[in-house]
């Protein structure tokens, strides 16, 4: 990844005759013919698939990590990568990725992305127990904001990157390492949170103009504390919220010992009933429904079971289900994608059904029939995205960036 020119060689055996202008010609014709019919974004590279299937005894890149991006032309992220021309409907043809906020030295953009269209302000959570987030045991995560006409405005005056300020949220003390969040509900934020030392995991909502009130929904299962809860969504056209309970609470050392299995559950906050959904699981994260409901998504980021190492032969899976009709139950499972780089961490479906996945090497595109079209390659681990106005927000932990894609995302507002 060390050599930045955006055409050079393909990896292969040692001893091919092909020159670095013979390949940068093959990936030329090659994404010229993707885009016969749709326009190609500036800097987009086609990688056809049909040139990696074989490589050879002599291969020396192989990636025995599968932290390592797969970014065979070597090129210098951020970058479009499309692996099926459908992709093309995704991007458009003018689509680039362009860093809006920036602090090396702070994982300030992890997860949590909960975009408001009446305030255009897109609301985020610090990385809560990992690197860079300076949270833990004694130490909670901290919530903040950046707003989208800003960005919108500097960004139409300034070519390139830019470095918009944030704005930091004070909230109660009952919202601790806040990892997921949906909406708006009912006008307010919907966050889950992890939970911090003896303090319980939560759903709670949280105004989101000052002095950003909140309240507390849920706090136990019948008692007992969750392990630390993780993503929220809510089922569509209703008003009952569905959200993953993994252990990585106590694996990033801010939380106990797990008490409870790593599943998915259901809350119906008109009845106060929880109830599980579906469980198996090594780390259940990210979740989200289909636009009409009938299926639901969730992302198991197994791999990623023990900091700050790995197990490659976990799951890095996203996991597809029914949802039966009368009891809300998920049913009928099976793998739906697996992601080759990291794990897919926070999910979101745009309005034609692709969905989109936080992985280890930037954002993954899959249609609906679990085909990896496209990445947003940033060659580093990016765990969550929201659609807005302005295109799709990516967050990648020290850094924002915003590409501005002709696609839309579901409504979650609910």
């Amino acid at each position: 990844m060390s050599d930045r020119h955006r055409n050079s060689d393909l990896p292969g055996n040692s001893s091919s005759t092909m020159t670095k202008s013979t390949v940068g010609a093959i990936l030329a014709i090659a994404l010229a013919a993707a885009s016969s019919i749709r326009a190609s974004p500036p800097g987009a590279l086609y990688i056809d698939p049909l040139q990696h299937n074989v490589v050879g005894a002599n291969y020396t890149k192989w990636r025995n990590s599968s932290l390592i991006g797969f970014n065979p032309t070597n090129s210098a992220p951020p970058f479009i990568q499309v692996f099926d021309s459908s992709f093309l409907d995704v991007t458009g043809p003018s689509a680039t990725i362009r860093e809006i906020a920036s602090n090396p030295g702070f994982a300030f953009a992890h997860e949590a992305p909960i975009y408001v269209p009446d305030l255009n302000l897109v609301f985020f959570a610090s990385n809560d127990g990992g690197a860079l987030g300076y949270s833990g045991w004694y130490n909670n995560s901290i919530v903040s904001m950046i707003n989208m006409t800003e960005v919108d405005m500097v960004l139409a005056s300034t070519p390139g990157n830019v470095n918009i300020q944030i704005q930091t949220l004070n909230l109660s003390d009952n919202v601790q390492m806040v990892n997921g969040g949906t909406g708006p509900y009912k006008g307010d934020l919907l966050f889950v949170t992890s939970g911090r030392a003896l303090l319980p995991p939560s759903v709670v909502r949280v105004n989101p103009s000052p002095p950003y009130n909140t309240t507390v929904i849920l706090d136990n299962f019948l008692g007992r504390q969750f392990n630390s809860l993780n993503d929220i969504k809510i089922l569509p056209g209703t008003d009952i919220m569905f959200f993953t309970d993994p252990a990585y609470g106590w694996l990033n050392g801010f939380r106990p010992e797990p008490m409870l299995p790593s599943q998915v559950y259901r809350f119906d906050p008109s009845t106060g009933q929880v109830r599980v959904v579906a469980d198996q699981f090594v780390h259940p994260n990210g979740i989200a429904f289909t636009p009409n409901g009938k299926t639901a998504f969730v992302t198991d980021t197994g791999i990623l079971g023990d900091f700050p190492g790995t197990n490659q032969t976990f799951p890095a899976t996203i996991y597809q289900f029914d949802v039966d009709p009368t009891t809300q139950s998920f049913m009928n499972r099976r793998v739906f994608a697996y992601s080759d780089s990291g794990a897919p961490d926070g999910i979101q479906l745009d309005t034609e059904g692709n969905v989109y996945a936080g992985c280890g090497d930037g954002i993954h595109v899959w249609n609906g029939e679990g085909m990896l079209i496209g990445k947003f390659y940033l060659n580093s681990t990016t765990a969550e995205m929201m659609f807005t106005k302005s295109g799709l927000i990516i967050l990648d932990e020290t850094a924002m960036y915003v590409t501005n894609i002709q696609a839309h995302g579901m409504t979650l507002a609910t």
